[in-house]
Protein backbone atom coordinates (compact mmCIF):
# COMPACT_ATOMS: atom_id res chain seq x y z
CA UNK A 1 0.00 0.00 0.00
CA UNK A 2 1.21 3.51 -0.66
CA UNK A 3 2.40 5.40 2.41
CA UNK A 4 1.27 8.82 0.78
CA UNK A 5 -2.07 9.82 -0.89
CA UNK A 6 -1.79 12.56 -3.90
CA UNK A 7 -4.33 15.48 -3.63
CA UNK A 8 -4.58 17.72 -6.65
CA UNK A 9 -6.78 20.57 -7.67
CA UNK A 10 -6.67 22.56 -10.70
CA UNK A 11 -7.01 26.14 -11.80
CA UNK A 12 -8.17 26.55 -15.47
CA UNK A 13 -8.57 29.57 -17.16
CA UNK A 14 -10.29 29.33 -20.62
CA UNK A 15 -10.76 32.14 -23.53
CA UNK A 16 -14.57 33.08 -24.21
CA UNK A 17 -15.40 33.05 -28.13
CA UNK A 18 -16.37 36.34 -27.88
CA UNK A 19 -15.70 38.49 -30.99
CA UNK A 20 -14.62 41.35 -28.86
CA UNK A 21 -12.78 42.17 -25.92
CA UNK A 22 -14.07 41.91 -22.32
CA UNK A 23 -14.33 45.97 -21.75
CA UNK A 24 -13.57 47.50 -25.14
CA UNK A 25 -14.95 46.52 -28.73
CA UNK A 26 -11.21 45.25 -30.04
CA UNK A 27 -10.84 42.07 -31.81
CA UNK A 28 -10.08 39.01 -30.39
CA UNK A 29 -9.09 37.32 -33.81
CA UNK A 30 -5.96 35.12 -33.09
CA UNK A 31 -2.31 35.92 -34.92
CA UNK A 32 -3.00 39.55 -36.24
CA UNK A 33 0.39 41.28 -36.11
CA UNK A 34 1.91 42.18 -32.51
CA UNK A 35 -0.08 45.50 -30.95
CA UNK A 36 -2.56 45.64 -33.73
CA UNK A 37 -5.74 44.83 -31.61
CA UNK A 38 -5.29 47.20 -29.25
CA UNK A 39 -6.78 50.88 -27.42
CA UNK A 40 -6.76 53.01 -24.90
CA UNK A 41 -8.86 50.78 -22.94
CA UNK A 42 -7.14 47.34 -23.05
CA UNK A 43 -3.37 49.37 -23.16
CA UNK A 44 -4.87 50.87 -19.68
CA UNK A 45 -4.39 54.57 -20.78
CA UNK A 46 -5.04 57.07 -17.86
CA UNK A 47 -8.62 58.52 -18.12
CA UNK A 48 -9.98 55.64 -20.33
CA UNK A 49 -13.26 53.55 -18.80
CA UNK A 50 -14.30 50.01 -19.34
CA UNK A 51 -17.66 48.68 -20.59
CA UNK A 52 -18.73 45.12 -19.86
CA UNK A 53 -19.06 42.74 -22.51
CA UNK A 54 -22.64 41.40 -22.11
CA UNK A 55 -21.97 38.56 -24.24
CA UNK A 56 -19.12 36.96 -21.73
CA UNK A 57 -21.43 37.26 -18.66
CA UNK A 58 -24.14 34.96 -20.55
CA UNK A 59 -21.29 32.63 -21.71
CA UNK A 60 -20.27 32.38 -17.88
CA UNK A 61 -23.57 31.62 -16.84
CA UNK A 62 -24.01 29.05 -19.53
CA UNK A 63 -20.72 27.45 -18.41
CA UNK A 64 -22.00 27.71 -14.37
CA UNK A 65 -25.14 25.87 -15.28
CA UNK A 66 -24.08 23.45 -17.04
CA UNK A 67 -21.69 22.05 -14.55
CA UNK A 68 -23.77 22.10 -11.64
CA UNK A 69 -22.95 25.70 -10.40
CA UNK A 70 -25.20 28.32 -8.53
CA UNK A 71 -25.23 31.42 -10.56
CA UNK A 72 -25.00 34.83 -8.26
CA UNK A 73 -27.30 37.26 -8.70
CA UNK A 74 -25.26 40.16 -8.17
CA UNK A 75 -21.10 39.67 -8.39
CA UNK A 76 -18.80 42.21 -8.76
CA UNK A 77 -15.53 43.03 -10.53
CA UNK A 78 -12.49 43.34 -8.47
CA UNK A 79 -9.02 44.95 -9.18
CA UNK A 80 -6.14 42.69 -8.63
CA UNK A 81 -2.83 44.64 -7.96
CA UNK A 82 0.43 42.97 -9.45
CA UNK A 83 2.91 44.82 -11.62
CA UNK A 84 4.89 42.81 -14.40
CA UNK A 85 5.53 43.59 -18.10
CA UNK A 86 2.90 41.83 -19.89
CA UNK A 87 0.01 44.49 -17.44
CA UNK A 88 -0.36 47.42 -18.59
CA UNK A 89 -2.41 49.04 -15.74
CA UNK A 90 -0.33 47.32 -12.94
CA UNK A 91 -3.72 45.54 -12.20
CA UNK A 92 -5.72 42.84 -13.80
CA UNK A 93 -9.13 43.36 -13.35
CA UNK A 94 -10.87 40.09 -12.21
CA UNK A 95 -13.64 38.37 -9.14
CA UNK A 96 -12.86 37.83 -6.08
CA UNK A 97 -15.29 38.28 -3.45
CA UNK A 98 -18.39 37.47 -5.30
CA UNK A 99 -17.66 35.41 -8.38
CA UNK A 100 -20.19 34.82 -10.79
CA UNK A 101 -21.02 30.80 -10.06
CA UNK A 102 -20.05 28.84 -7.16
CA UNK A 103 -20.16 25.24 -5.96
CA UNK A 104 -20.55 22.95 -8.97
CA UNK A 105 -18.99 19.60 -10.04
CA UNK A 106 -17.94 17.94 -13.00
CA UNK A 107 -18.54 14.09 -13.32
CA UNK A 108 -15.24 11.86 -14.29
CA UNK A 109 -14.99 8.47 -14.70
CA UNK A 110 -11.46 6.84 -14.90
CA UNK A 111 -11.07 2.91 -14.61
CA UNK A 112 -14.61 1.86 -14.69
CA UNK A 113 -15.48 4.21 -11.49
CA UNK A 114 -17.14 7.33 -11.43
CA UNK A 115 -16.38 9.79 -9.31
CA UNK A 116 -17.50 13.89 -8.61
CA UNK A 117 -14.89 16.38 -8.86
CA UNK A 118 -16.26 19.68 -6.85
CA UNK A 119 -15.86 23.10 -8.29
CA UNK A 120 -15.27 25.60 -5.83
CA UNK A 121 -15.57 28.63 -7.73
CA UNK A 122 -16.23 30.21 -11.73
CA UNK A 123 -14.93 33.57 -12.17
CA UNK A 124 -14.63 36.13 -14.89
CA UNK A 125 -11.43 38.14 -15.28
CA UNK A 126 -9.25 39.69 -18.66
CA UNK A 127 -6.34 38.42 -20.04
CA UNK A 128 -2.89 39.89 -19.90
CA UNK A 129 -0.40 40.38 -22.60
CA UNK A 130 1.87 38.09 -23.84
CA UNK A 131 6.15 38.38 -23.45
CA UNK A 132 8.18 37.99 -26.65
CA UNK A 133 11.49 36.69 -25.22
CA UNK A 134 12.56 36.20 -29.02
CA UNK A 135 11.62 38.40 -31.74
CA UNK A 136 12.02 37.39 -36.04
CA UNK A 137 14.99 39.81 -37.15
CA UNK A 138 16.35 40.62 -33.56
CA UNK A 139 19.19 39.08 -31.67
CA UNK A 140 18.09 36.23 -29.48
CA UNK A 141 17.87 37.06 -25.20
CA UNK A 142 19.08 40.61 -26.00
CA UNK A 143 15.47 42.35 -25.36
CA UNK A 144 11.92 41.30 -24.31
CA UNK A 145 9.14 42.30 -26.15
CA UNK A 146 5.46 42.91 -25.04
CA UNK A 147 2.80 42.40 -27.11
CA UNK A 148 -0.97 43.25 -25.86
CA UNK A 149 -3.43 42.09 -28.49
CA UNK A 150 -4.18 39.49 -25.58
CA UNK A 151 -4.86 42.33 -22.67
CA UNK A 152 -8.45 42.48 -22.34
CA UNK A 153 -9.09 39.08 -24.00
CA UNK A 154 -12.28 37.76 -21.73
CA UNK A 155 -11.40 34.73 -19.75
CA UNK A 156 -13.56 32.01 -17.20
CA UNK A 157 -11.15 31.03 -14.57
CA UNK A 158 -12.61 27.60 -13.31
CA UNK A 159 -11.25 26.70 -9.85
CA UNK A 160 -11.66 23.14 -8.76
CA UNK A 161 -11.93 21.54 -5.17
CA UNK A 162 -8.71 19.39 -4.56
CA UNK A 163 -10.69 16.23 -4.79
CA UNK A 164 -8.86 14.79 -7.27
CA UNK A 165 -6.23 11.74 -6.51
CA UNK A 166 -4.04 11.02 -9.43
CA UNK A 167 -2.68 12.12 -12.32
CA UNK A 168 -5.18 10.05 -14.22
CA UNK A 169 -8.41 11.59 -12.55
CA UNK A 170 -6.63 15.47 -13.69
CA UNK A 171 -6.23 14.61 -16.69
CA UNK A 172 -10.01 12.96 -17.35
CA UNK A 173 -11.66 15.78 -15.61
CA UNK A 174 -9.39 18.73 -17.95
CA UNK A 175 -10.51 16.23 -20.69
CA UNK A 176 -14.34 16.42 -19.41
CA UNK A 177 -14.36 19.70 -18.90
CA UNK A 178 -12.95 21.09 -22.43
CA UNK A 179 -15.50 18.63 -23.78
CA UNK A 180 -18.48 20.71 -21.87
CA UNK A 181 -16.94 24.05 -23.06
CA UNK A 182 -16.80 22.98 -26.65
CA UNK A 183 -20.40 21.58 -26.48
CA UNK A 184 -21.55 24.85 -24.90
CA UNK A 185 -19.30 26.61 -27.42
CA UNK A 186 -18.08 29.47 -24.88
CA UNK A 187 -14.95 28.18 -25.99
CA UNK A 188 -12.68 26.75 -28.58
CA UNK A 189 -10.47 24.82 -25.93
CA UNK A 190 -7.34 25.33 -28.84
CA UNK A 191 -4.33 24.69 -25.86
CA UNK A 192 -2.08 25.54 -28.93
CA UNK A 193 -3.62 29.19 -29.21
CA UNK A 194 -3.68 29.75 -25.56
CA UNK A 195 -7.40 28.92 -25.54
CA UNK A 196 -7.16 26.15 -22.44
CA UNK A 197 -4.42 27.07 -19.74
CA UNK A 198 -3.88 24.98 -16.66
CA UNK A 199 -2.45 25.27 -13.67
CA UNK A 200 -1.79 22.25 -10.82
CA UNK A 201 -1.60 22.07 -7.27
CA UNK A 202 -0.42 18.86 -6.34
CA UNK A 203 0.85 17.87 -2.41
CA UNK A 204 0.84 14.21 -0.69
CA UNK A 205 -0.41 13.52 2.66
CA UNK A 206 0.13 10.48 4.79
CA UNK A 207 -2.60 8.05 3.47
CA UNK A 208 -5.64 8.64 6.61
CA UNK A 209 -4.57 11.87 7.28
CA UNK A 210 -7.02 14.60 7.08
CA UNK A 211 -4.46 17.68 7.03
CA UNK A 212 -2.97 18.56 3.63
CA UNK A 213 0.52 18.69 2.82
CA UNK A 214 2.45 21.57 1.59
CA UNK A 215 1.02 22.58 -2.01
CA UNK A 216 3.24 23.11 -4.75
CA UNK A 217 2.02 25.08 -7.89
CA UNK A 218 3.01 23.35 -11.69
CA UNK A 219 2.73 25.63 -14.98
CA UNK A 220 3.82 25.69 -18.36
CA UNK A 221 1.56 22.52 -19.44
CA UNK A 222 0.24 22.87 -22.74
CA UNK A 223 -1.83 19.92 -23.32
CA UNK A 224 -3.07 17.20 -21.02
CA UNK A 225 -0.24 14.59 -21.73
CA UNK A 226 1.75 17.03 -20.38
CA UNK A 227 -0.73 17.84 -17.52
CA UNK A 228 -0.30 13.77 -16.27
CA UNK A 229 3.18 13.55 -17.22
CA UNK A 230 3.77 16.59 -14.75
CA UNK A 231 1.73 15.51 -12.26
CA UNK A 232 3.67 11.95 -12.37
CA UNK A 233 6.54 13.23 -12.17
CA UNK A 234 5.93 15.73 -9.15
CA UNK A 235 4.20 13.12 -7.66
CA UNK A 236 7.64 10.97 -7.84
CA UNK A 237 9.49 13.94 -7.02
CA UNK A 238 7.65 15.00 -3.35
CA UNK A 239 7.18 11.00 -2.06
CA UNK A 240 11.15 10.61 -2.71
CA UNK A 241 11.64 13.87 -0.78
CA UNK A 242 9.43 12.91 1.87
CA UNK A 243 10.44 9.58 2.17
CA UNK A 244 13.92 10.66 2.46
CA UNK A 245 12.70 13.06 5.64
CA UNK A 246 13.33 16.18 3.32
CA UNK A 247 10.68 18.99 3.69
CA UNK A 248 8.86 20.01 0.80
CA UNK A 249 8.94 23.44 0.24
CA UNK A 250 5.77 25.70 -1.26
CA UNK A 251 6.62 26.88 -4.65
CA UNK A 252 5.75 27.35 -8.24
CA UNK A 253 7.35 24.87 -10.52
CA UNK A 254 7.25 25.12 -14.20
CA UNK A 255 7.08 21.82 -16.11
CA UNK A 256 9.53 21.34 -18.84
CA UNK A 257 8.17 19.05 -21.47
CA UNK A 258 11.54 18.31 -23.45
CA UNK A 259 13.52 16.66 -20.18
CA UNK A 260 10.40 15.74 -18.88
CA UNK A 261 11.16 17.03 -15.22
CA UNK A 262 9.74 20.38 -12.79
CA UNK A 263 12.53 22.81 -12.22
CA UNK A 264 11.48 25.46 -9.27
CA UNK A 265 10.55 28.89 -10.66
CA UNK A 266 10.03 30.86 -7.43
CA UNK A 267 9.07 30.60 -3.80
CA UNK A 268 5.63 30.98 -3.14
CA UNK A 269 4.51 33.05 0.65
CA UNK A 270 1.46 31.53 2.39
CA UNK A 271 -0.68 33.90 -0.15
CA UNK A 272 -0.15 37.02 -2.16
CA UNK A 273 -0.88 40.62 -1.37
CA UNK A 274 -2.75 41.52 -4.33
CA UNK A 275 -5.03 44.45 -2.36
CA UNK A 276 -8.27 43.14 -4.09
CA UNK A 277 -10.60 45.84 -4.35
CA UNK A 278 -13.72 46.38 -5.95
CA UNK A 279 -13.53 47.81 -9.38
CA UNK A 280 -14.82 51.46 -8.87
CA UNK A 281 -15.03 51.67 -12.75
CA UNK A 282 -17.21 48.96 -13.04
CA UNK A 283 -20.78 48.62 -11.32
CA UNK A 284 -22.18 45.21 -9.37
CA UNK A 285 -23.10 42.63 -12.33
CA UNK A 286 -26.89 42.38 -11.88
CA UNK A 287 -28.38 38.72 -12.98
CA UNK A 288 -31.75 38.06 -12.76
CA UNK A 289 -34.16 35.27 -12.45
CA UNK A 290 -35.31 35.59 -15.74
CA UNK A 291 -31.98 35.77 -17.98
CA UNK A 292 -31.09 32.68 -15.68
CA UNK A 293 -33.81 30.45 -16.81
CA UNK A 294 -33.51 31.50 -20.18
CA UNK A 295 -29.93 30.46 -19.98
CA UNK A 296 -30.80 27.20 -18.59
CA UNK A 297 -33.75 26.95 -21.46
CA UNK A 298 -31.51 27.35 -23.75
CA UNK A 299 -28.27 25.34 -22.80
CA UNK A 300 -27.42 22.63 -25.64
CA UNK A 301 -27.53 18.96 -25.57
CA UNK A 302 -24.13 17.62 -23.79
CA UNK A 303 -22.12 14.92 -24.39
CA UNK A 304 -23.15 13.14 -21.34
CA UNK A 305 -27.27 12.96 -22.27
CA UNK A 306 -25.97 12.49 -26.09
CA UNK A 307 -24.24 9.72 -25.59
CA UNK A 308 -27.11 7.87 -23.58
CA UNK A 309 -29.27 9.21 -26.58
CA UNK A 310 -26.70 7.72 -29.15
CA UNK A 311 -27.45 3.96 -27.31
CA UNK A 312 -30.97 4.20 -26.48
CA UNK A 313 -32.21 5.93 -30.05
CA UNK A 314 -29.29 4.67 -32.10
CA UNK A 315 -29.03 1.60 -30.67
CA UNK A 316 -25.17 2.14 -30.99
CA UNK A 317 -22.60 -0.15 -28.28
CA UNK A 318 -21.75 2.22 -25.55
CA UNK A 319 -18.30 2.55 -26.63
CA UNK A 320 -19.32 3.55 -29.91
CA UNK A 321 -21.16 6.39 -28.01
CA UNK A 322 -18.72 7.63 -25.97
CA UNK A 323 -16.14 7.96 -28.96
CA UNK A 324 -18.34 9.30 -31.44
CA UNK A 325 -19.74 11.94 -28.61
CA UNK A 326 -16.11 12.64 -27.58
CA UNK A 327 -16.36 15.66 -29.86
CA UNK A 328 -19.15 17.84 -30.20
CA UNK A 329 -18.69 18.63 -34.31
CA UNK A 330 -18.08 14.45 -34.63
CA UNK A 331 -20.90 13.82 -32.84
CA UNK A 332 -22.84 16.18 -35.07
CA UNK A 333 -20.84 14.84 -38.48
CA UNK A 334 -22.08 10.94 -37.37
CA UNK A 335 -26.12 12.02 -36.90
CA UNK A 336 -25.99 13.92 -40.05
CA UNK A 337 -24.68 10.63 -41.92
CA UNK A 338 -27.11 8.98 -40.37
CA UNK A 339 -29.94 11.42 -41.65
CA UNK A 340 -28.96 10.22 -45.10
CA UNK A 341 -28.40 6.62 -44.63
CA UNK A 342 -30.16 5.60 -41.60
CA UNK A 343 -28.05 2.93 -40.80
CA UNK A 344 -26.40 4.03 -37.45
CA UNK A 345 -24.07 0.78 -37.09
CA UNK A 346 -22.57 0.25 -40.05
CA UNK A 347 -22.34 4.55 -40.47
CA UNK A 348 -20.49 4.23 -36.77
CA UNK A 349 -18.07 1.66 -38.29
CA UNK A 350 -17.15 3.83 -41.13
CA UNK A 351 -16.70 6.70 -39.14
CA UNK A 352 -14.65 5.30 -35.99
CA UNK A 353 -12.54 2.90 -38.64
CA UNK A 354 -11.44 4.88 -41.59
CA UNK A 355 -12.82 8.20 -40.89
CA UNK A 356 -10.85 8.50 -37.71
CA UNK A 357 -7.49 6.75 -39.30
CA UNK A 358 -7.21 9.22 -41.86
CA UNK A 359 -7.73 12.40 -39.42
CA UNK A 360 -5.50 11.12 -36.89
CA UNK A 361 -3.12 10.41 -39.66
CA UNK A 362 -2.71 13.96 -40.56
CA UNK A 363 -3.82 15.21 -36.60
CA UNK A 364 -7.03 17.11 -38.53
CA UNK A 365 -10.55 17.70 -37.34
CA UNK A 366 -13.66 16.57 -38.49
CA UNK A 367 -14.65 19.79 -39.91
CA UNK A 368 -12.13 19.72 -42.33
CA UNK A 369 -12.61 16.39 -43.69
CA UNK A 370 -12.88 16.27 -47.25
CA UNK A 371 -15.15 13.19 -46.96
CA UNK A 372 -18.81 15.13 -45.42
CA UNK A 373 -21.49 13.43 -44.72
CA UNK A 374 -22.93 13.35 -48.42
CA UNK A 375 -20.13 11.71 -49.32
CA UNK A 376 -20.11 9.35 -47.17
CA UNK A 377 -23.72 8.02 -46.78
CA UNK A 378 -23.66 8.07 -51.09
CA UNK A 379 -20.96 5.58 -51.00
CA UNK A 380 -22.45 3.72 -48.42
CA UNK A 381 -25.91 3.49 -50.17
CA UNK A 382 -24.07 2.68 -53.76
CA UNK A 383 -22.96 -0.51 -51.20
CA UNK A 384 -26.22 -1.31 -49.72
CA UNK A 385 -27.79 -1.04 -53.34
CA UNK A 386 -24.99 -3.66 -54.44
CA UNK A 387 -23.51 -1.03 -56.70
CA UNK A 388 -20.34 -2.08 -55.10
CA UNK A 389 -18.69 -3.82 -52.84
CA UNK A 390 -17.51 -3.55 -49.21
CA UNK A 391 -13.17 -4.09 -50.68
CA UNK A 392 -14.18 -1.78 -53.76
CA UNK A 393 -15.96 0.64 -50.86
CA UNK A 394 -12.41 1.08 -49.52
CA UNK A 395 -10.89 2.44 -52.52
CA UNK A 396 -13.65 5.02 -53.34
CA UNK A 397 -13.45 6.04 -49.81
CA UNK A 398 -9.74 6.51 -50.54
CA UNK A 399 -9.61 7.96 -53.70
CA UNK A 400 -12.87 9.94 -52.22
CA UNK A 401 -10.47 11.73 -48.76
CA UNK A 402 -7.64 12.44 -51.86
CA UNK A 403 -10.04 14.07 -54.60
CA UNK A 404 -13.19 15.19 -52.85
CA UNK A 405 -14.73 13.79 -55.19
CA UNK A 406 -18.52 12.34 -55.22
CA UNK A 407 -18.51 8.34 -54.84
CA UNK A 408 -20.63 7.64 -57.89
CA UNK A 409 -17.94 10.06 -60.03
CA UNK A 410 -15.27 8.03 -58.73
CA UNK A 411 -16.93 4.66 -59.29
CA UNK A 412 -17.49 5.76 -62.90
CA UNK A 413 -14.12 6.95 -63.57
CA UNK A 414 -12.32 3.75 -62.12
CA UNK A 415 -14.71 1.33 -63.54
CA UNK A 416 -15.33 -0.01 -60.17
CA UNK A 417 -18.91 -1.22 -60.66
CA UNK A 418 -19.80 -4.73 -58.82
CA UNK A 419 -20.03 -7.77 -60.94
CA UNK A 420 -23.26 -9.29 -59.72
CA UNK A 421 -24.40 -10.97 -63.02
CA UNK A 422 -24.35 -14.94 -62.37
CA UNK A 423 -23.94 -15.47 -66.05
CA UNK A 424 -21.35 -13.40 -66.36
CA UNK A 425 -19.40 -14.48 -63.20
CA UNK A 426 -20.63 -18.43 -64.54
CA UNK A 427 -17.64 -18.36 -66.91
CA UNK A 428 -15.12 -17.01 -64.24
CA UNK A 429 -15.89 -19.56 -61.78
CA UNK A 430 -15.77 -22.00 -64.32
CA UNK A 431 -12.55 -21.54 -65.78
CA UNK A 432 -10.75 -20.92 -62.06
CA UNK A 433 -12.15 -24.57 -61.33
CA UNK A 434 -10.87 -26.01 -64.28
CA UNK A 435 -7.64 -24.73 -63.78
CA UNK A 436 -7.21 -25.71 -60.01
CA UNK A 437 -8.04 -29.76 -60.20
CA UNK A 438 -5.84 -30.23 -57.06
CA UNK A 439 -8.27 -27.29 -55.06
CA UNK A 440 -11.01 -29.27 -56.36
CA UNK A 441 -10.08 -32.26 -55.12
CA UNK A 442 -9.32 -30.48 -51.65
CA UNK A 443 -12.24 -29.45 -50.99
CA UNK A 444 -14.69 -32.12 -51.49
CA UNK A 445 -12.28 -34.00 -49.43
CA UNK A 446 -13.16 -31.76 -46.27
CA UNK A 447 -10.27 -29.38 -46.53
CA UNK A 448 -12.82 -25.68 -46.02
CA UNK A 449 -9.71 -24.02 -46.54
CA UNK A 450 -9.90 -24.34 -50.25
CA UNK A 451 -13.05 -22.92 -50.87
CA UNK A 452 -11.72 -19.51 -49.70
CA UNK A 453 -8.84 -20.02 -52.21
CA UNK A 454 -11.42 -20.05 -54.59
CA UNK A 455 -13.14 -17.69 -53.44
CA UNK A 456 -9.75 -15.05 -53.77
CA UNK A 457 -8.76 -16.73 -57.26
CA UNK A 458 -12.26 -15.14 -58.79
CA UNK A 459 -11.75 -12.10 -56.75
CA UNK A 460 -8.56 -11.95 -58.36
CA UNK A 461 -9.81 -12.48 -61.48
CA UNK A 462 -12.45 -9.75 -61.34
CA UNK A 463 -10.20 -7.22 -59.54
CA UNK A 464 -11.93 -7.37 -56.69
CA UNK A 465 -15.28 -6.16 -58.33
CA UNK A 466 -16.96 -9.71 -58.01
CA UNK A 467 -19.86 -9.69 -55.61
CA UNK A 468 -19.26 -11.48 -53.08
CA UNK A 469 -22.62 -13.24 -51.82
CA UNK A 470 -22.96 -14.18 -55.43
CA UNK A 471 -19.39 -16.00 -56.42
CA UNK A 472 -19.86 -18.08 -52.60
CA UNK A 473 -23.91 -18.93 -53.48
CA UNK A 474 -22.22 -19.90 -57.39
CA UNK A 475 -18.88 -21.81 -56.16
CA UNK A 476 -20.62 -23.90 -53.97
CA UNK A 477 -23.13 -24.89 -56.67
CA UNK A 478 -20.33 -25.84 -59.23
CA UNK A 479 -18.19 -27.12 -56.10
CA UNK A 480 -20.64 -29.45 -54.65
CA UNK A 481 -22.50 -31.00 -58.13
CA UNK A 482 -20.97 -34.16 -58.68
Amino acid sequence: MPAYETVIGLEVHTQLMTHSKIFCSCSTKFGAAPNSNTCPVCEGMPGVLPVLNKQVVEFAIRAGLATGCAIANQSIFARKNYFYPDLPKAYQISQYELPIAEHGWIDITVGGVHKRIGLTRIHIEEDAGKLLHEYPGEPAGKFSYVDFNRCGTPLLEIVSEPDMRSPEEAKEYLITLKNILEYLEVSDCNMEEGSLRCDANVSLRPVGAEKFGTKVEIKNMNSFRNVQRALEYEVERQTLMLESGQIIAQETRLWDADRGMTFSMRSKEEAHDYRYFPDPDLLPVNVSDDWIERVKRELPELATAKRQRFVSEYGLPEYDAEVLTASKHLANYFEECVRLFPQAKTVSNWVMGDIMRELNAQNADIRNCPVTPAHLAAMLKLMDAGTISGKIAKTVFDEMYASGKMPDEVVKEKGLVQISDESALEGIIASVIAANPNSVQEYRSGKAKAFGFFVGQVMKATQGKANPQVVNTLLKQKLDAA
